[in-house]
């Protein structure tokens, strides 16, 4: 038998994201039964090309079957991730006006900046969402591969915090490094070559988010930490202190995520499933913080350069399995739900079937 979390609300919902889908969730309750598959990725630098398509086979059906997966062994040295934690504390912990000088509603159609706490309700719960967020994007003069000092960052950073940007550069440069490496693995899991992403890459979307959630007192029928939503670019990898993130099974039932010390979560997001042609699985998910313990959590935002065209992989379509989507630049349509999403903000507490990324 399932081991489940608490909850009075059993009767089924259907809510409709920003990317325009509709998903029905049968009860707001969490089971620990199930769980994301485990897959060590050490394989993936392996000189040996049938090791490297092993792996690409065991994320390929994670893609596919779910859209989640925890990954081992990815040599990240996990000392980044805790100085970028370090950097979060001292941030959030900043006087509310002093984390309102690099507001988010500074820069309209980017994701940066601060995200106020409880300023949200996408999905329409008696109270607003219980997080704060700080966003930032990628600097080309960082990248670990093919820098470019000419083109400037699109960022707000706040001031009179001496390490901030740079501890959490660093940790971007290196997950940069990291997530082209992984994309040559999907390459080979969606059964192109292995370099058939690597042109579209060079300038990727690269942004990363720092979030804190509060102990929430709050039951999970009035309040989510942060409301149910898919991610927007390729693929999100994810660290995290403390438990609280919940995937939506394909059977409309919320799953709990339990972090394993060292390893990362990574989930397919949109712009991924629309070029798979939804083979891949662009995910529902959430965050509760029932852990009884604020919660911090690192995720980082990888896709393709905003000029390339999202049009479908050709394993992905055939006669028999035509094209689903539109063919547009992942720029227009990063530009499209960036929009969306910041205007559901706005009227969230009064749409009480929209959601937020």
């Amino acid at each position: 038998m399932s081991t489940t979390i608490t909850s009075t609300d059993n009767m089924p919902k259907t809510i409709r994201l920003t990317n325009g889908k509709e998903f029905t969730i049968v009860s707001n309750a969490a089971m620990t039964e199930k769980s994301i598959p485990i897959i060590d990725v050490s394989r993936m630098h392996s000189p040996e090309l049938a090791a490297r398509q092993a792996l690409a086979e065991e994320i390929r059906n994670a893609a596919h079957s779910i859209g989640f997966f925890c990954i081992t062994n990815h040599g990240i040295n996990p000392k980044l991730a805790s100085d970028v934690m370090e950097q979060a504390r001292e941030f959030f912990a900043l006087p509310e006006d002093k984390k309102m000088e690099v507001s988010s509603d500074l820069i309209p159609d980017e994701y940066c900046g601060y995200h106020g706490m409880q300023r949200y309700n996408p999905n329409g719960w008696k109270y607003r969402d219980l997080y704060e967020a700080f966003n930032w994007n990628y600097n080309p003069a960082k990248d670990p591969d093919y820098p470019d000092l000419s083109t400037p960052q699109i960022n707000l950073w706040p001031k009179d915090m001496s390490e901030f940007e740079e501890k959490l550069s660093a940790y971007q440069t290196e997950m940069i490094r990291f997530a082209r490496q992984l994309t040559r693995i999907f390459a080979l899991a969606l059964h192109v070559r292995e370099d058939f992403y690597d042109e579209h890459v060079k300038r990727p979307e690269a942004g990363l988010r720092i979030l804190h959630y509060p102990q929430q007192e709050a039951c999970r029928d009035e309040q989510n930490g942060i409301g149910a939503h898919t991610d927007v670019e390729f693929f999100t990898i994810i660290t995290s202190d403390a438990e609280g993130l919940e995937v939506l099974s394909k059977s409309g039932r919320w799953i709990k995520v339990k972090p394993i010390p060292g390893c990362f979560v990574v989930n397919i997001a949109d712009c991924f499933m629309r070029q798979t042609n939804d083979f891949f699985v662009s995910t529902v998910h959430r965050v509760i913080n029932e852990s009884g313990r604020e919660r911090y959590s690192l995720p980082f935002f990888w896709g393709i350069d905003r000029r390339t065209l999202l049009s479908p992989v050709p394993t992905c379509v055939s006669d028999d399995n035509p094209n689903k989507y539109p063919i547009m630049t992942a720029g227009e349509y990063y530009l499209w739900r960036t929009r969306r999403q910041k205007r559901s903000w706005l009227i969230g507490e009064n749409a009480n079937q929209t959601t937020k990324e």
